[in-house]
């Protein structure tokens, strides 16, 4: 288990906080001393957002932090206290109303994460008290798979390749008794995953579709898929040097769906969870996949490849097959799967797709509820003639450069015969610190589809 930034005991002594939303920093500071006007004001504080005003005693020591959210601000700010704070015992002693208690702990928890597996931390990160009425358990597990996550998305591919990947997913599994099977290598060809071999059978590292099983086999069955493309180069479709930099987390989809299951699987949720990770590096070598090829794929549809850069989609496609020959009653995938999703909503919002506007209500409340921003965008049928072809039963682009994201989602569409499924198009990636949110590896829509699914199957 992490080591989590917080306190056992919530009666421990700890420096009391104070969060103040800058609207209302007149009111509050009028009815204090004037030693502590005239404090704020040599440091130009005025509450405003996520600034932090270190309070001290006669004796050197910290006798209280003021700290500053817009008043628009939503929970997730309180992680920047964690972040810059300095180490010590802390407890939340005000904050607005609307901050529920358990979203604190979430928020400072997300704050407190740190990536120190090449570069060790130079102080221990500030602990939390538990704030009064907070369900610490649930804080603990968000903010334990959200760190397991970012760990496996930071991880560079010399040391998160196919074969590490593989070792993690193994190793969540055993954690909670699950069930694990790999299918490895010239296995895939006999075993009927073709679009996976396709992909990763250039790699010194053998493709491979992973399967952890766990619950009740009588409970509702939810599945989960996630792309793990552990470096990218484009194939024979080369990227840029720019585009490549990055690649080491084109496997997020996969860290997203391990992620998920930890949560589930520590809720003791009453569900049977299939987590399909379709694992390979999409490499340059004599034996790579073509621009041309035409490749039949698990369901029996023919792809023609007109991009080897396109290749998550592929490898989704047979997985997305396997979980739905098991009829699950909720199917979502999470893939790092198209640069056209960037561009169109930034690095912080992931857009999704679904065939299931109930499901897309709920997702929207509970991305609200979480402060877990996302954005449903359209399965827009006109375009699903765009991925015809000639040659086969489909191609794995759109025609054009615009509306990348959506054909995507289109393409995954085809291999889909579950009744309610959803597709993240994740970005994985904080491109530069905010509250909650170091540079680095990023969980997205892992606490929105936390709270859809257990809203809808209850916990035991």
């Amino acid at each position: 288990m992490a080591n989590l930034p917080f306190l056992k005991n919530s009666d421990a002594p700890a420096v009391p906080v104070h969060v103040i939303r800058t609207g209302e920093w007149g009111q509050w500071i009028e009815r204090h001393s004037e030693t502590l006007r005239r404090l704020a004001a040599a440091h130009d504080f005025q509450a405003q957002n996520a600034r932090i005003l270190l309070v001290p005693a006669t004796d050197g020591s910290i006798e209280r932090v003021l700290f500053g959210a817009a008043d628009k601000a939503n929970v997730n700010v309180i992680g920047a206290l964690a972040q810059h704070l300095p180490a010590g015992d802390y407890r939340i002693a005000f904050a607005p109303r609307e901050f529920n208690t358990t979203g604190i702990a979430i928020a400072w928890g997300l704050g407190a994460y740190v990536f120190d597996r090449y570069k060790k931390r130079k102080r221990p990160a500030p602990q939390l008290a538990p704030p009064e009425g907070a369900d610490m358990e649930e804080a603990a597990r968000i903010v334990e798979a959200s760190w397991l996550t970012r760990d496996l998305v930071n991880t560079p591919t010399n040391d998160m390749g196919p074969v590490a990947l593989h070792a993690a997913a193994e190793k969540l599994a055993e954690r909670y008794g699950a069930a694990f099977e790999a299918i490895v290598g010239d296995d895939l060809l006999t075993q009927n995953y073709p679009l996976i071999h396709a992909v990763g059978r250039a790699s010194a590292e053998a493709p491979r579709l992973l399967h952890i099983s766990w619950g009740d086999p009588g409970a509702p069955r939810v599945s989960l898929i996630g792309k793990g493309v552990c470096f990218d180069t484009g194939g024979l479709d080369l990227k840029p040097s720019t585009g490549m930099r990055l690649m080491k987390k084109d496997m997020g989809g996969a860290a997203h769906a391990l992620g998920l299951a930890h949560i589930i699987m520590d809720a003791k949720l009453n569900v049977r969870l299939d987590v399909y990770l379709a694992v390979v590096e999409n490499s340059v070598s004599s034996n790579a996949f073509r621009p041309g090829d035409i490749i039949p794929s698990r369901k029996g549809l023919t792809v023609e490849i007109d991009n080897t850069d396109a290749e998550g989609r592929l490898v989704l496609a047979d997985a997305i097959t396997r979980a739905c020959e098991d009829n699950p009653a909720l199917l979502l995938d999470f893939a790092t799967l198209t640069g056209a999703a960037r561009t169109a909503l930034g690095p912080d919002i992931p857009p999704f797709f679904t065939n299931d506007d109930s499901l897309a209500a709920e997702y929207a409340q509970a991305s609200l509820e979480a402060s877990d921003p996302i954005w449903r965008m359209p399965l827009w049928d006109a375009y699903d003639g765009d991925m015809d072809t000639p040659m086969a039963d489909l191609k794995n682009t759109g025609d054009g450069a615009m509306a990348g994201a959506i054909y995507g989602a289109l393409f995954l569409r085809r291999f889909v015969t579950a009744p309610v499924w959803a597709h993240f198009d994740v970005y994985a990636w904080a491109p530069k610190e905010k509250p909650s949110r170091p540079t680095g590896g990023e969980a997205q829509a892992l606490r929105a589809s936390w709270a859809v699914i257990k809203k809808r199957f209850g916990a035991v």
